[in-house]
């Protein structure tokens, strides 16, 4: 694969995983984004290494509406929040996460034992002829798993 042809790839993926999170946050109550400082806050006071930083992509709040997420917030709900690492595809899945082809980083399985009932993928599929989303803990998930493999990404 060409660099031209990998950057323009993760571009694009860049705006789909958006699309997804936006989708989350104005259908579903308890999404919220945040910045690079609140989630090394919120590592901090989980007492997780900040090598997770990439781990996850929003945090949940169930039936949590509207709030500002600041430190003030995640000092407050942090008995309450659930990380999650969002996967989102175009495809469209009458029957979300079934046929739903993924990626994934140890780091992220990692994270997610770590953390437990904390920590949940969101398969996110956004098309027009139906979106939605399917929420699986790490258990969940390893249930579900068809086939894995393993693909080694170096720089040399």
């Amino acid at each position: 694969m060409s660099r031209k042809h990998s950057f323009v790839l993760t571009l694009s993926n860049n705006v789909t995983e958006k699309e997804g999170i936006n989708y989350l946050i104005e259908n579903t109550t308890g999404f919220f984004k945040i910045d690079l400082s609140t989630k090394k806050e919120l590592l901090n006071l989980l007492n997780i290494e900040h090598r997770f930083l990439q781990a996850f992509d929003v945090i949940y709040v169930p039936e949590m509406v509207g709030k500002i997420v600041n430190s003030e917030f995640v000092q407050t709900y942090l008995e309450d929040i659930i990380l999650v690492e969002l996967k989102t595809t175009k495809k469209y899945l009458p029957e979300n996460p079934k046929g739903f082809f993924f990626g994934a980083t140890e780091n992220e399985f990692n994270f997610g034992k770590i953390l437990g009932s904390r920590f949940r993928f969101c398969f996110v599929s956004i098309n027009e002829k139906g979106s939605s989303f399917a929420f699986l803990t790490l258990d969940e998930l390893e249930e579900r798993i068809k086939n894995r493999r393993i693909q080694y990404q170096i720089n040399l």
